[in-house]
């Protein structure tokens, strides 16, 4: 089993900044691919951006140039750096991993953005 913590959700005005982390433990290897999904209310779990153990990365186009992933793969850590936050950004943030093919979730943290 693969534990995910997320940090780093809260409030800020539009056009303002939020780091995410997510830190991993327990059977921590050969994790494949960590990212971020987002929750917004009355909407479905949207894919925000992947990194691969191999350092590839991929975003949704409304995050390109806004968001940045990164991992460290000896901390076993994913951060998502978001910059000129829109309101639109609004969600619950989810930290996951995918191990042989087996799907793991963090609890969520709360990204506001206020306009």
């Amino acid at each position: 089993q693969v534990q995910l913590v997320e940090s780093g959700g809260g409030l800020v005005q539009a056009g303002g900044s939020l780091r995410l982390s997510c830190a991993a433990s327990g059977s921590i290897l050969n994790i494949n691919v960590m990212g971020w999904y987002r929750q917004a209310p009355g909407k479905q779990r949207e894919l925000v951006a992947t990194v691969t153990s191999a350092g590839i990365m991929d975003y949704t186009d409304s995050v390109k140039g806004r968001f940045t992933i990164s991992r460290d793969n000896a901390k076993n850590t994913v951060d998502l750096q978001m910059n000129g936050l829109k309101p639109e950004d609004t969600a619950v943030y989810y930290c996951y991993a995918v191990q042989s093919f087996r799907w793991f979730w963090g609890q969520g943290t709360q990204v506001t953005v206020s306009s």
